[in-house]
């Protein structure tokens, strides 16, 4: 199927995507501090996704790009996991350590707002953001595939203004 969306919406999207993407990583850095997190941040991260699906019908030569996302990020929220088994799976074993990860904790709370305070869980909810982000954007990408919204590796061209 050989469609085009009308240029107000691409360009609307391309305004809007570099927002909801950053809004994203927001969400997937503070996820310690506010509500939010990983999954939370990746699914807005894969809105920004299906938003460019929708204007321009196609993700390019980007699904491998998506699929080794997807694996260096589940690959290292396991690793980064299993680091700490020698107290327990999952252990804060960076927070205190004065690390880029483990900021100095005050002496009038362990959580005053500072990002480099959570330790491990920053880079947990960084790892799930990665790998919820690609997963979602190749589902929505093998969706619209099947439905005949985006065309196939075979049949994609691109479409001149």
């Amino acid at each position: 199927m050989k469609w085009e969306m009308s240029r107000v919406v691409r360009t609307v999207t391309d305004i809007m995507v570099v927002p909801i993407i950053v809004f994203g990583i927001y969400l997937v850095l503070h996820g310690h501090l506010t509500p939010g997190g990983g999954f939370q941040g990746g699914a807005v991260i894969a809105s920004a996704t299906a938003l460019l699906i929708v204007a321009y019908g196609s993700l390019g030569k980007h699904k491998k790009n998506l699929s080794t996302m997807e694996g260096i990020g589940l690959t290292a929220f396991i690793l980064i996991a299993l680091f700490g088994i020698g107290y327990t799976m999952f252990y804060n074993y960076l927070t205190g350590t004065l690390g880029p990860f483990g900021g100095s904790l005050p002496y009038y709370g362990s959580n005053p707002g500072y990002i480099n305070t959570g330790g491990t869980v920053t880079l947990m909810n960084l790892m799930v953001g990665i790998e919820v982000s690609a997963a979602l954007s190749l589902i929505l990408w093998m969706m619209s595939k099947k439905s005949g919204v985006i065309s196939t590796d075979e049949d994609s061209e691109e479409v001149e203004d």
